[in-house]
């Protein structure tokens, strides 16, 4: 498992390539919650997400190869390694599936990758690059099971720690769970640590149902970021000692608070972006009196016209 030590070292590897994320300390009553919320502002690191953050632990920790980096992604993985390769001086090939936005594929393409678009799902995409890279010897970066990769998104909790020293709870958004199995293991249970998943992309929730990773089908309007159809093993073996729970937020609740973040905040999320932010607005996450959760906002690359909410006919 990853450790604090690890979390640790990561922090020194990658600063000054990743940016200190600001967090915001909401009015009392803000979306309707008793509890005091603040938001966790990855939406504006490096590429648009926290992926930054693994990204560069994971290519600093290693050997790069003449032939560079590979890696699969629906979008956000794949422009935090573009942007990190690119700017550490390496290639950068990356794999998407073709439910990936095109505006996060245009994104890839300027950050200077080469992109190949195939496979329905994940599972088909990633099968591909592990070919591509059997034949090439890229450095594979793993957009969430990898032990640097968590690692290094684990940096956000210990940022965060720093930040708001009293924080009760975080609430974090899970897809393969590199995220949250990162920032649970920075607070190895000091912290209350919730997941929120779509109920169309429930990895997690399914997965401590079963006992187990388990496959899971996938879709709904945050596919393209949190449709991984299996939840990280390293995650799972993390989430069973360190996680709280899992609560699941509908689409609509997710497109409500992009919209809310939008008009209240000021903040442009995608979708998987706002997944945390639905479950207080959802009432999936019901703070008590008094109760400082910290919401990670751990995404913002999306077409602004996305939120203008669509007029009555």
């Amino acid at each position: 498992m990853v450790t604090p030590a690890d979390i640790a070292e990561a922090s020194r590897r990658i600063a000054g390539r990743v940016r200190v994320t600001p967090v915001m300390h909401l009015e009392a009553g803000s979306f309707g919650s008793p509890g005091h919320l603040v938001v966790k502002l990855e939406s504006l690191q490096r590429s648009g997400s926290f992926k930054a953050r693994g990204a560069f632990n994971r290519i600093l920790s290693g050997s790069v190869p003449d032939s560079g980096v590979i890696a699969a992604s629906g979008g956000n993985h794949g422009a935090a390694v573009a942007l990190a390769s690119t700017s550490l001086g390496f290639s950068a090939e990356i794999y998407v599936p073709e439910v990936a936005s095109p505006s996060k594929v245009a994104r890839l393409r300027a950050y200077g990758a080469e992109v190949t678009i195939i496979g329905q799902r994940f599972p088909q995409t990633y099968l591909a690059m592990q070919e591509r890279a059997a034949v090439t010897g890229a450095l594979m970066v793993h957009p969430y099971d990898q032990p640097e990769i968590l690692a290094g998104a684990g940096t956000l909790g210990r940022e965060l720690e720093d930040q708001v020293p009293d924080v009760d709870t975080v609430l974090v958004a899970v897809g393969g769970g590199g995220l949250i199995g990162g920032v649970a293991s920075w607070f190895g249970g000091r912290v209350r640590v919730v997941g929120v998943e779509p109920f169309a992309c429930a990895t997690l929730h399914d997965a401590m149902q079963a006992g187990m990773p388990v496959d899971v089908p996938t879709g709904g309007i945050a596919v393209d970021s949190l449709g991984a159809t299996r939840i990280g093993s390293l995650t799972f073996d993390t989430a069973r000692q360190f996680i709280d729970r899992v609560v699941l937020v509908e689409d609509d609740a997710i497109r409500e608070a992009q919209l809310l973040a939008w008009d209240s905040l000021r903040v442009a999320l995608e979708p998987g972006g706002a997944a945390a932010l639905a479950a207080v607005v959802s009432g999936a996450y019901v703070p008590r009196a008094g109760e400082r959760v910290a919401i990670v906002l751990c995404g913002g690359n999306l077409d602004p016209a996305s939120l203008t909410p669509p007029h009555p006919a």
